[in-house]
């Protein structure tokens, strides 16, 4: 085809000494010509970087848009004409501290991959401690200023935001399929979520309400206040890489808090897309930033800052235990998101057909990289084997591939670490005993490779096949321990009070799942799980205007809905005397 042609004639070129072209115009015109075909096979687009990377002369010196840091697509621009991002100023590859794009101070970068085909997209500053105090500086000196506003006047800035965020949804989306590899549908849905925490903390800015108390003498009255926090801090997960910084940053900005966000450094290209958003739509400078770089460095300085009240954390239980632990040496706010373990228990009286359709939707969405996800399916016995069957032929219809592909049901795990932990659960699982309905294995897509660089990442993608397991147990490691993968672990039960023994056996309390059409058996079943949330005969629960947080070791808070406003305001309690004329001293 014209592409193998494109890099037959290249090759020749190089091979008889000669250099076939820079490489903002090769990458672009192969770049173009996909485009033109509709293509983006993952084989495709790695052929064009190899070639790129060994025989393009001016790689290491293209300059990325805007004064952006360096990247193995050459610039910015040869990155949105592969993604199709209409609106190229969306990606950046800088970090937002005090209203300014910025590198870091020793120029330092970190790569950003592509988890379809595990290479390289663009390069992010690599910030430490010094770039983060700056930053923390940069938002106490803002604070006064945010903190002042009326409520509406954030309101609006918050609902440009928001309007912001919808407008550029297609260009939000196609961004984070690169970085993160959810199909474009999920990835359509999440700038959807994420808008809806703009709108609601928007509205939510209003309604900081205070308290009049009845007083306990007549020459006084009672009153409680909130106010902001402060500065804050909200350290972000790559699994959904807008709605999360969302959900903390407009519950902080709405009550008049100024926030610092660092992103992972798996997904920093949407965190900075939403900077990007953020600026246009009015924020003052230093209210709002965004940095990236060595996690620990910059974790131990917002952790350690006498300047920062609050920090707000999203990802695995151990992390947010030692953030916890650091944070305690100033007494900080702590909101913490940790890890889940979710049951899903089928009563005999479920309905099965729609049980299987809320598993599927609860286990296999995000490749099963939810915190919220269904991972243990405790099923009685006398459904169980209807339920596996009807669920695993589900799962086997799921597509499995690039995340830009249009029949795509499922992605790319995010990377090696996370599929070698999916595949080291089912091994495990079998070996004790479990029997695979489908999946179990690694999922080449067409116009992969299969097989591991000599490096490191996988030619062929971080895929895993949707994989239902029955015959489990507790002794297996995909029951005890989140997989945070596309697999689903079946196990038994008999009576009601087993189930919400096996249900509640852990130390995790996010998310859990009751199906039964009992509304008697719903209510003492809810009552008895330990957990924050539970989604009854249904398996999507999350909404900008709920409460969302667990128990036990699943965290500490809620997000969304009033309470994540609270979470981010102070209680004042004042006390006026000298009311009664007659008993005044003066």
């Amino acid at each position: 085809d014209e592409l193998a042609s494109m890099l037959r004639r290249a090759s020749f070129a190089v091979s008889v000494g000669l250099r076939p072209m820079n490489s903002s115009s090769f990458v672009a015109r192969t770049h173009s010509y996909l485009r033109w075909q509709g293509a983006r096979r993952i084989a495709e687009i790695g052929r064009i970087q190899q070639f790129a990377r060994a025989n393009c002369d001016d790689l290491d010196s293209a300059s990325g848009r805007d004064g952006d840091t360096k990247s193995s697509f050459s610039s910015i621009d040869a990155l949105a004409d592969l993604i199709g991002v209409k609106d190229r100023g969306l990606i950046r590859a800088q970090c937002f501290v005090g209203g300014a794009w910025t590198d870091a101070d020793d120029g330092d970068t970190l790569p950003v991959f592509n988890p379809a085909n595990g290479l390289e997209i663009l390069r992010v500053p690599k910030m430490g401690r010094a770039e983060t105090v700056r930053s923390i500086a940069n938002a106490s000196g803002a604070m006064p200023e945010w903190s002042a506003l009326t409520a509406s006047k954030r309101a609006s800035i918050l609902h440009r935001w928001y309007s912001l965020i919808l407008d550029n949804g297609d260009d939000l989306a196609r961004i984070m399929v690169a970085e993160q590899g959810k199909p474009m549908a999920e990835a359509k849905g999440e700038v959807a979520y994420a808008a809806s925490f703009v709108e609601w903390f928007a509205e939510e800015a209003r309604r900081a309400y205070g308290e009049v108390i009845p007083t306990h003498d007549l020459d006084t009255r009672v009153f409680a206040t909130r106010q902001p926090v402060g500065v804050c801090a909200a350290i972000t997960p790559w699994n959904f890489p807008l709605a999360m910084i969302t959900r903390k940053a407009a519950a902080a900005l709405a009550a008049g808090c100024v926030v610092v966000v660092k992103p992972s450094e798996e997904t920093p290209l949407s965190a900075f897309a939403l900077g990007v958003l953020a600026e246009r739509a009015g924020f003052p400078p230093g209210t709002i930033q965004f940095i990236t770089g060595d996690h620990e460095a910059i974790g131990d300085a917002l952790t350690s800052s006498d300047a920062v009240r609050k920090l707000s954390f999203t990802g695995s239980t151990e992390v947010g235990k030692t953030l916890a632990v650091k944070c305690a040496a100033t007494v900080k706010n702590v909101s913490l998101e940790l890890g889940g373990n979710a049951p899903f228990i089928v009563f005999p009286d479920a309905n099965i057909d729609a049980a299987v359709k809320g598993a599927i939707l609860s286990k296999f969405r995000n490749s099963g990289q939810t915190c919220v996800c269904a991972q243990r399916f405790i099923v009685h016995e006398s459904v169980v084997e209807e339920f596996a069957t009807k669920f695993a032929a589900e799962a086997k219809r799921l597509v499995v591939g690039d995340g830009f592909g249009g029949t795509t049901d499922q992605g790319p795990l995010i990377n090696a670490d996370a599929l070698r932990k999916v595949e080291s659960h089912v091994d495990d699982a079998v070996k004790k005993g479990a029997v695979v309905l489908c999946g179990g294995e690694r999922v080449f897509p067409e116009g992969s490779e299969e097989g591991r660089s000599p490096e490191g990442p996988l030619k062929g993608g971080h895929f895993y096949a949707p994989t239902v397991l029955v015959e489990c147990d507790a002794d297996m490691a995909v029951f005890r321990e989140e997989t945070f993968g596309p697999v689903a672990a079946i196990a038994t039960f008999e009576t009601e009070a087993q189930a919400i023994a096996m249900a509640n056996a852990g130390r995790a309390g996010l998310a859990s799942y009751v199906f039964t059409r009992d509304n008697a058996t719903l209510w003492r079943v809810s009552e008895a799980l330990e957990y924050g949330i539970v989604g009854a005969n249904t398996g999507m629960i999350s909404t900008a205007s709920a409460p969302f947080g667990g128990m036990r070791e699943s965290g500490i808070g809620r997000e969304g809905g009033k309470h994540g406003l609270e979470e981010y305001l102070e209680v004042k309690y004042l006390c006026m005397a000298g009311l009664d004329e007659k008993r005044r001293p003066w």
